[in-house]
């Protein structure tokens, strides 16, 4: 796994369960994808210049424990590449795990398109960006790709 982040969680993210409430795993993750991004080169100063960010347009979220009020989580995130094809270069999967302690407690993969904000369309990443992710890529976990079953 590539990047980490440690999240000790907020009371206001506790459900009347006393647990994480479902919203707030996916904040969660969305702060360890801000965190991958950062390291890659497509932090705040990149998307200023640019206006370039990514896009999450597509994430599968399972939820596998409860999480505790009083839980400091961390999240361990792995590159499992571009997506293939013509349009690879424009795509990144990741894939991340919500661990407390040894307990794995949820997992979230997604897909996310690099989009020029003023055109409104996904470009191609920069060489030295795509360069950082694919150092990063990893095989993906066994639940990649998987769909909501029954």
């Amino acid at each position: 796994m590539s990047a980490t982040l440690t999240q000790r969680l907020r009371p206001e993210w506790i459900d009347y369960n006393g647990h994480l409430s479902e919203a707030y795993y996916v904040l969660v993750f969305g702060f360890a994808t801000d965190a991958l991004m950062d390291r890659v080169g497509l932090d705040a100063a990149y998307r200023a210049g640019s206006g370039c960010s990514l896009y999450t347009v597509e994430a599968h979220v399972r939820y596998l424990h409860e999480v505790g009020a009083d839980a400091e989580v961390e999240v361990r995130t792995r590159v499992i590449g571009p997506a293939p094809g013509p349009t690879g270069a424009k795509k990144v999967r990741v894939c991340h795990e919500m661990w407390v302690g040894d307990v794995l407690a949820a997992t979230e993969e997604l897909m996310a398109l690099h989009v020029d904000q003023a055109l409104g369309r996904a470009v191609p990443l920069p060489d030295e960006v795509a360069a950082r992710l694919a150092a990063l890529t990893e095989p993906a976990p066994d639940y990649a790709g998987r769909a909501v079953g029954a």
